[in-house]
């Protein structure tokens, strides 16, 4: 527990109301230990605010604190034997106070930079190899945190001081940059959560040039088009060949739109998966195998979404590929605290929440910017906890692409269903004439069994170099 928490508890819970009104908090029928958190949350509270009291300086209690070394009990007891008494307390902090007041030349620190986590105790880590903890990682203190209004997810690079008697992790000093700005320029940025969401309106074209073999990226520019701010679902039974639709649609995406910032988001993943999708992508991939624990699923995938948001506070186009949300659903099943309200197939009614937070992050920005995500979903797995995780996110995405079972053991491939495949308002991702040309090419593939007008659609596709030639072949044809 940090010293200004403590101190905090030790307020009167008249006293605490008065201060929540100084930092702007509503206190209303919040208990003690929330109204706690939300001053310390708030960006207009100041430790200095506090009352004087004589007791151990906060940078102390931060030094020896759980913070930074885990082990307050263990210190709690030293402190309390130290010397014997009060007098051996007093020559202690004596010594730390001295040595508090050192001046730090930062001309011979190390600088550092890492991915920033806040942990709900309001201090946080920069994650400095990849978005998992580290043996290098380094300590943010929370009072750091609030003056330079840092969030989770945000790139910050600065110099470090060394980790002090007790201490398992080196500290950050001072942020020399956030986000490749400098910290004062940082302060000025929008939240995520001000931003306008709108409808997508520009497309992300996935049908590359000079590749017309590339039917994956063909098919779901005709059938069910992808926009910048997107949010699709890509459902697929297992072995339907949703993995390689993914990898397609990654690299399309990669070599015709390299202004967005690509990452691949692989939840309870098979190693050599992931070994693959690395070798295979030219994006970011943020991954946790199987063999890890729940616990850690859910940190990598909070902390990706995290990071996307911030850029796009910055103004820039983010795709993230998410397979699963079926298995990080099943994540925050299991690390989720019971709530005691267990819905069909076992699924706690708190568990869905931050998948789907996650997944509703993507919009586009009417400021500038947009998050896309495209997410799998499983089904006929067997699974009614799988069922039930599906039905819930069904209706939350205006994107869906549903891959056949039974398509793909007729090795029909990619094996799209295209009666269940597709965008709402695709009309502002079609230019007029295409969009007419669209509904009549699925109105003639409707009236096939879906087999049958898989194949058709692949034959034709075949013919042609690119998709505009082959609308073009279907308007003369009078299709």
């Amino acid at each position: 527990m940090s010293t200004t928490r403590a101190r905090l508890q030790e307020l009167s819970l008249d006293d605490l109301r008065a201060m929540a009104g100084r930092v702007d908090v509503d206190h209303e029928g919040l208990q003690k230990s929330k109204l706690i958190a939300a001053i310390l949350e708030s960006e207009k509270f100041d430790p200095s605010m506090l009352p004087e009291v004589e007791e151990e300086p906060a940078a102390v209690a931060t030094q020896t604190g759980p913070t930074n070394n885990g082990e307050q009990d263990k210190q709690g007891s030293r402190r309390e034997e130290g010397g014997g008494g009060s007098s051996g307390r007093r020559r202690r902090r004596g010594r730390n106070r001295n040595r508090q007041q050192e001046p730090i030349d930062e001309s011979e620190l190390e600088v550092r930079t890492g991915i920033l986590d806040i942990l709900p105790e309001g201090y946080g880590f920069l994650r400095t190899a990849g978005y998992l903890p580290g043996e290098k990682d380094v300590y943010v203190a929370a009072n750091v945190i609030r003056k330079h209004r840092l969030r989770k997810g945000d790139i910050v690079e600065g110099p470090i001081r060394p980790a002090r008697a007790q201490e398992k992790f080196p500290a950050l000093v001072r942020p020399l940059s956030v986000n490749g700005m400098e910290p004062e320029q940082a302060l000025e940025r929008p939240r995520f959560s001000d931003l306008t969401p709108l409808f997508p309106d520009e497309r992300l074209r996935l049908e590359i040039e000079g590749r017309p073999d590339a039917m994956i990226a063909r098919i779901v520019d005709l059938i069910a088009p992808i926009g910048k701010g997107q949010r699709g679902l890509i459902v697929s039974p297992p072995k339907a060949g949703k993995t390689t639709v993914l990898k397609e649609i990654a690299n399309s995406i990669a070599t015709n739109n390299p202004e967005c910032h690509l990452m691949v988001v692989l939840v309870d993943e098979r190693p050599e998966e992931v070994t693959d999708m690395q070798r295979s992508v030219r994006g970011e991939v943020i991954y946790s195998t199987f063999d890890r624990p729940a616990e850690e699923h859910t940190q990598v995938s909070e902390l990706a979404i995290e990071r996307a948001k911030r850029l796009v506070e910055m103004g820039k186009d983010v795709v993230i590929l998410l397979d699963s949300i079926t298995r990080l659903a099943r994540a925050h099943n299991l690390a989720t605290p019971a709530s005691g309200r267990i819905l069909s197939g076992g699924v706690d009614s708190t568990a869905l929440y931050p998948p789907k937070r996650f997944f509703g992050a993507a919009r586009n920005i009417e400021e500038g910017g947009s998050l896309t995500i495209l997410g799998t979903a499983l089904v006929e797995t067997g699974s009614r906890m799988d069922e039930v995780i599906f039905e819930e996110f069904k209706g939350t995405g205006n994107m869906e692409l549903r891959l056949d079972r039974k398509l793909a053991d007729k090795r029909i491939y990619p094996a799209i269903d295209i009666e269940a495949s597709g965008t709402r308002r695709e009309e502002l991702l079609f230019d007029r004439a295409e969009l007419q040309e669209v509904w009549k090419l699925r109105r003639v593939l409707l009236a096939l069994e879906p087999g049958a007008a898989l194949e058709l659609l692949i034959d034709r596709l075949k013919t042609t170099k690119s998709n505009a030639e082959f609308l073009e072949t279907v308007a003369k044809s009078g299709q």
